[in-house]
């Protein structure tokens, strides 16, 4: 394959993507501070038959995973057959009581879905974990595709690759199908967002306002957003990108200055579609990750085609005992964390960490779930003039409108460090595009 013309486009590129603003921000500190997101251009390749085997996989789970929020703030028929432990749902703190009883527009909750992998030196693939909150990501590899086929148009000319440019008409989509009458509009919190990017790119790719809460009112029982007129325009589906917690005051966070109030009060009525669904933390919390494969058997009377790491629950006293003695063979993660934050190795802690850390186990078994570390396939990514192996994981993004749908494409981010298995941006990664071949 012809790709040494991209690969020395690598910088200009990576100039590109700072001049456009292509950036993400961090909060630490109590400071915020923006940082680019490094680009390496030797892409990810699936095959055409590689990528089908995926694909039937994420539309299984994600199609259980929908069934099971529905389940949980519904008839909550997973609890009464005992598959799922009832105390596991109502001490998670994704469940929010206030979402009991309601049903949102077509009965979607998980609109969009960003499923984790990885694959392993044995070439299978893992599930690391389900994002089905305001998983971002997407317009990452967007951009960078553009970008490419500007840079190197003859890449593209003589490799057969699936276009990614659709992922605004797939989210075109899936907006509209919920919309409940009216304009689509993406909520942001602003300027200062760490994904403000994300935001305003499929704000100008998808055709839809992009507003701040301050832009929207609830009136008569309607949502409307005020344009540069003044003038109300009514709104019918919000794809909104803050969570739960500071969406409307009045229901949630009374102190949130960056939500709608009473948008809750006409979401529950059925006046407008949220996207995605408040209350979807119940299905993404790392210690409900466990249970997936039981929900697919449960609720689609299926096989799971793509496997969870191995996983185990300290909750349970056989899964303690075995995290007990297989610790420094254990990567432990904290089910309150996001971002690679809250992931320790058990054979990198100190005697005194380790002692700590057990404690704590011991003491709050729910608040963890510890996995076999997977070795993961190596990805080269180019370090100044080198070609040198590196981690990396995959986002799959779902999208789930009149039925699932799965973008042909993803966000590949790969470890800047040779000795770390954590991926994310907001630890130093970097990203690469993810070329899906065509038959």
């Amino acid at each position: 394959m012809e790709e040494m013309d991209l690969y020395r486009h690598t910088d200009t590129i990576n100039e590109l993507l700072a001049r456009y603003g292509v950036k993400f921000g961090i909060y630490k500190n109590n400071e915020f501070r923006e940082q680019l997101f490094p680009f390496d251009a030797i892409p990810r390749i699936i095959t055409a038959s590689e990528f089908e085997y995926l694909e039937k996989g994420l539309k299984q789970r994600v199609m259980a995973l929908n069934a099971f929020i529905k389940d949980i703030y519904g008839d909550k028929l997973i609890l009464r057959d005992k598959v799922v432990p009832e105390e596991f749902i109502f001490a998670s703190s994704g469940y929010l009581a206030q979402c009991e009883g309601i049903l949102p527009p077509k009965g979607v909750y998980t609109h969009i879905s960003g499923i984790d992998l990885v694959q392993g030196k044995d070439r299978q693939w893992y599930i690391l974990e389900d994002n089905l909150r305001v998983p971002s990501g997407a317009s990452y590899p967007m951009i960078a595709r553009n970008l490419c086929r500007r840079s190197s148009p003859l890449t593209f000319q003589q490799n057969h690759i699936e276009d990614n440019r659709n992922y605004a008409e797939l989210l075109r989509r899936t907006m509209d199908h919920v919309n409940t009458g009216g304009h689509t509009v993406i909520l942001t919190p602003g300027r200062y967002n760490a994904a403000y990017f994300e935001h305003s790119y499929l704000a100008e790719m998808t055709g839809a306002h992009l507003v701040t809460g301050s832009q929207l009112v609830v009136k008569n029982d309607h949502l409307y957003f005020i344009d540069y007129s003044g003038k109300l325009e009514p709104v019918g589906a919000v794809y909104r990108r803050i969570s739960d917690e500071y969406l409307d005051p009045m229901t949630f966070n009374r102190e949130s200055v960056i939500g709608i109030p009473h948008i809750y009060d006409i979401y529950r009525k059925g006046n407008v579609a949220l996207l995605n669904a408040p209350g979807n933390g119940v299905a993404d919390d790392k210690g409900i990750y466990y249970f997936v494969p039981k929900m697919i058997r449960y609720y689609l009377d299926e096989d799971p085609i793509l496997q969870n790491a191995p996983t185990y629950l300290p909750y349970y006293k056989e899964d303690m005992s075995y995290v007990l003695e297989h610790f420094d063979h254990l990567v432990l993660k904290d089910v309150a964390e996001a971002g690679g934050y809250g992931v320790v190795f058990g054979s990198k802690m100190t005697a005194e960490e380790k002692e700590h850390f057990l404690c704590l186990l011991k003491k709050e078994p729910r608040r963890f779930i510890a996995q076999e570390v997977i070795d993961f396939l190596d990805l080269d990514i180019m370090d100044d003039d080198k070609m040198v192996p590196r981690k990396a994981d995959l986002r799959a993004f779902v999208l789930l409108g009149d039925g699932p749908m799965v973008w042909k494409s993803g966000l590949t981010r790969f470890s800047r460090n040779p000795d770390s298995f954590i991926v994310n941006s907001s630890q130093g990664g970097g990203f690469k595009d993810t070329w899906v071949l065509s038959q």
